[in-house]
């Protein structure tokens, strides 16, 4: 199923039906097994996927997943929603992504190095040809993408890796940079008012939840409660975001932070101007989208927020800045690190933020004009651009 509403956007950006056709479906999908003898007695078999949405304007693009859910059908909805983010942005990249379905947890350093070492062979075409760019996503990190690089021997086949081997400086904070970058400039132009004062809750504290906390604590906002898989701490002062970004890094864990105790359903219900769903997809759901009480809604997470839950927040007169845009520093920046692999510049961190900065800002006053221009939620106008810009690709590559 797609996560674009098609009878819904053709009121707002006219689809050919042959364009429909395209994107109804993923133009590839790859399922295969990875084989691994972890010692005499152990052997795994790991199911994995990679999906090519759409490449009308680039090579696919998009993260490796290694979590115990995936499935083939999430992978296709990621790889589709990241058609449109590289297209909202206006990057050359299409959309991809891919999964390996296990918990990594359960294996030490060694097996899961090789893991990933099996599953570049056995995609190797794709990689070495550059058809598809995977980066980290849940449950990998610059370590994997290390790894890959180290595999293909070509510094432009993967993102997201350790600055001193070809990584970009300022890559592992640019997601995080995007989404709070959002939220500034939403406080400014949606809420009306400065960001410096506001109370901020964020769901989830790995790299986009932590960096986006960062960012907004720096710039004088008050993050009043974050929460991760363990449990959620509250403060309505305000968090020591640095401390607990210190908390977090020895402990693995919000929990046992200075503060009281919130569990995440708490938290997606507290009273506060802004709501940052920064964890993972479907945790605002028909079943508790009444009980929010933000003035707005953030996506820093990928498809957090189920379409049942947008159509209650919209009838509660509560803005959601969509995923495609919220989130979209992190592809953002990869393409400044796979640019920059190819002609061998220098890139400082204060530059990334700066192409971030520069980028998703034109992006949202884009996504705010077509929203009050066809008097439509934002989740739609951004996909209505991205759509637009997707199908005027497609054109260009004579493809309809």
């Amino acid at each position: 199923m797609s996560v674009v509403d098609f009878e819904e956007l053709e009121n707002i950006v006219e689809i050919p039906r042959n364009a429909r056709l395209f994107l109804e479906k993923p133009e590839k999908e790859i399922k295969f097994h990875l084989h691994l003898v972890i010692d005499e007695e152990t052997y795994i078999c790991i199911d994995s996927y990679v999906v090519f949405h759409n490449t009308a304007r680039g090579p696919a693009k998009g993260g490796i997943r290694v979590s115990p859910t995936v499935s083939l059908e999430e992978t296709r909805i990621l790889a589709e929603l990241m058609t449109y983010k590289t297209a909202l942005v206006k990057i050359p990249f299409g959309g991809g992504k891919s999964g390996i379905c296990l918990n990594p947890k359960e294996y030490s350093p060694f097996v899961r190095s090789n893991i990933i070492k099996q599953f570049v062979r056995s995609i190797e075409n794709q990689l070495i040809s550059g058809a598809y760019i995977p980066a980290p996503d849940m449950g990998t990190s610059e370590r994997e993408m290390a790894i890959i690089y180290g595999e293909t021997g070509l510094v432009e086949s993967v993102t997201g890796k350790p600055p001193r081997i070809g990584g970009l400086p300022g890559r592992r904070e640019a997601t995080g940079r995007g989404v709070s970058r959002i939220a500034k400039e939403a406080a400014n132009r949606i809420l009306n008012t400065e960001l410096k004062g506001l109370r901020i809750a964020v769901q989830g504290f790995g790299n986009v939840g932590s960096w986006t906390c960062q960012f907004l604590s720096d710039w004088g906002a008050r993050i009043v409660a974050v929460s991760d898989y363990s449990d959620g701490v509250y403060n309505e002062s305000g968090l020591d975001i640095h401390s607990l970004r210190k908390h977090a890094e020895s402990t693995g864990m919000v929990k046992g932070f200075d503060g009281n105790k919130i569990t995440n359903e708490e938290l997606l219900a507290l009273d506060v101007d802004i709501l940052i769903p920064a964890a993972c997809e479907d945790v605002i759901t028909e079943k508790n989208a009444d009980n929010v009480r933000a003035r707005m809604i953030i996506e820093g997470a990928n498809a957090p927020t189920t379409k049942a839950a947008h159509a209650v927040l919209n009838e509660k007169g509560i803005p959601v800045i969509p995923d495609i845009l919220a989130n979209s520093g992190g592809v953002i920046a990869s393409y400044v690190e796979w640019r920059r692999a190819k002609s061998g510049s220098i890139t400082k961190s204060e530059e990334t933020y700066r192409t971030v900065d520069d980028l998703i800002t034109e992006s949202f006053m884009d996504v705010k004009k077509m929203a009050e221009e066809k008097n439509t939620t934002y989740r739609n106008a951004a996909l209505a651009l991205a759509l637009r810009e997707v199908i005027e690709s497609m054109r260009d590559r004579v493809w309809i």
